[in-house]
């Protein structure tokens, strides 16, 4: 039997979903909270396998209880109920980890659904919560692209080098190897790449050379511009 906690400050809400749960043979209504100090007591006692909490409640809100449950040693699965499905409830819940996020108007089946799938170590998210979030993260992630170009596009052929060499994760030494410069050399390139991108250590710029797709051997593309950085370029004689 999976073992529920059901915690939201409107009994008659409580009532209702402890009737709903019980049409499930697998699903056991152990106890309800009607505040979220209470529903970490009550997980606590009652050793639940999901809580199912509304995000707004007296004495301690739903979000902040679900932080504090996720600081117990062997913690329940949160999926929190809500009647608005904001933007900064969605995101405080997720970095509290809960595994859920159900609007209260979700179909009965969905409630069920959800608990099961929490209780199976999965993830539930409204279809509503899940568009907003999909979006989201594809603004963010074609924003950290953009950026993430635009800050290699201050370095010079040879620092895109070295900076590829630090998104394979090469030591100085086999950086220099790869471009048949001293280590010496090397460890100055990697300290003004460093500099150039406002990044604290290598990983740092790994990342960004990541995200700004750098290929692996920059000479290959401009292996011009990068003579024009070392040495200047031999004219060509005219012919004659």
């Amino acid at each position: 039997m999976i073992r529920v906690l059901v915690a939201d400050d409107e009994r008659m809400v409580c009532a209702h979903l402890r009737a709903l749960l019980s049409t499930a043979g697998d699903i056991e209504v152990a106890g309800e909270a009607y505040d979220g100090a209470e529903a970490v007591e009550q997980a606590m006692a009652l050793r639940v396998d999901v809580v199912l909490l509304d995000v707004r409640m007296p004495v301690v809100n739903g979000l902040a209880a679900a932080e504090r449950l996720a600081r117990l040693p062997c913690p329940p699965k949160v999926v929190m109920l809500t009647t608005f499905d904001l933007q900064e409830y969605v995101h405080r819940a997720l970095k509290a980890h809960a595994v859920g996020f159900l609007l209260k108007d979700a179909d009965p089946e969905d409630i069920i659904s959800a608990v099961r799938v929490a209780a199976g170590g999965g993830a539930v998210l409204a279809p509503s919560v899940t568009r907003r979030l999909l979006a989201e993260f594809t603004r963010t992630d074609a924003a950290a692209r953009h950026e993430a170009r635009r800050a290699v596009r201050t370095l010079t052929a040879r620092e895109r080098d070295v900076l590829a060499g630090l998104k394979d994760g090469l030591s100085n030494a086999e950086i220099g190897a790869r471009l048949f410069l001293e280590e010496t050399t090397i460890k100055g390139y990697v300290s003004r790449v460093l500099t150039k991108l406002g990044c604290a250590n290598r990983t740092q710029a790994a990342l960004i050379a990541h995200d700004a797709a750098l290929p692996t051997h920059p000479a290959e593309e401009d292996g011009a511009e990068r003579a024009s950085d070392e040495f200047p370029r031999p004219r060509r004689s005219a012919p004659p």
